[in-house]
């Protein structure tokens, strides 16, 4: 009997990853800022397609009593239970495809690792990004969406860590759209892990350098990570970050589809959505008579 693929829609509003409210000046409230990502993500699910994928949403405590850094992760705890929340959906459900609207980057880093433990490590992972996300514990910024890339590596908080269930080879990674390293330290670590990088620059045209790296990274299937802040934020503002010069839609739009016509995408995560305007219209909502 013919075995039937079987994809879902994993709704994984995390926001504790981010320590973003400085950066979202127009949001007077830190607390709405920081939590941005949690309505970020119910709006891409409500605005992405019904096409009949199963969807199960990962329980995310909206809790901000008390934000404190613990062995260099901010929000270490409830990171560590959301962790395990998720991996307990895909460990019942059993998917072979998953498809991931966040939330901050590091809502990959679950289904990313499920997905490379279920192939055996034959899955590559395009990580399409203004940033590399590599940092770890113990860096000058605790956010954890800033180090799911070593997370799924297998490198960071060793408790965090053991509850993933396999490990990404950098060797199988590709950063597409990266330009900015914030930091010398970064781009030395990049270098030393040995991940190549394709700037917004050289795929603007065309994806003959994606498809070159498909073809020689030695898996059959991939894992597309897109970050919300590699969009060209002259063309639309739609995460925290605004570095200039960075990909259009229909670059990113044409890179993620001509990556499915060379490998087979098993996952397919977008991530970082700020929805600054939505949110703004949230807490007018929360001050008018007869609604609050």
């Amino acid at each position: 009997m013919e075995h039937q693929t079987k994809t879902i829609r994993l709704v994984y509003p995390q926001w504790q990853g981010g320590n973003i409210s400085q950066w979202i000046t127009e949001i007077k409230d830190p607390e709405l800022a920081s939590r941005g990502y949690y309505l970020g993500a119910q709006l891409l699910n409500f605005l992405a397609p019904d096409n009949g994928q199963e969807t199960f949403a990962v329980p995310i405590t909206i809790d901000i009593a008390e934000r404190k850094v613990t062995d260099g992760i901010l929000d270490k705890d409830a990171i560590l239970a959301q962790t395990k929340a998720a991996l307990d959906i895909l460990n019942i459900q059993n998917p072979d495809k998953i498809v991931t609207l966040g939330g901050e980057c590091s809502v990959s880093v679950v289904p990313f690792t499920y997905l490379s433990a279920k192939y055996k490590g034959d899955v590559a992972m395009v990580w399409i990004d203004a940033h590399p996300d590599i940092t770890l514990p113990g860096d000058v910024y605790a956010g954890y969406h800033a180090m799911a890339v070593s997370a799924c590596m297998g490198l960071g908080d060793k408790q965090i860590i053991s509850e993933l269930p396999a490990k990404v080879d950098p060797a199988k990674i590709l950063f597409v759209g990266l330009r900015d390293w914030e930091r010398e330290e970064i781009k030395k670590r990049q270098k030393e892990y040995g991940i190549k990088h394709l700037t917004p620059e050289e795929v603007q045209e065309n994806s003959d350098a994606i498809r070159a790296w498909l073809a020689s990274c030695g898996a059959s299937k991939v894992m597309v990570h897109f970050d919300m802040d590699v969009l060209d934020p002259a063309e639309i503002i739609a995460a925290v970050g605004v570095v200039p010069n960075g990909m259009k839609i229909k670059e990113v739009v044409r890179v993620i589809n001509d990556i499915a016509q060379e490998k087979e995408i098993v996952g397919l995560t977008v991530a970082e959505p700020m929805p600054r305007t939505a949110i703004r219209i949230q807490e007018m909502l929360h001050q008018l008579p007869l609604l609050k």
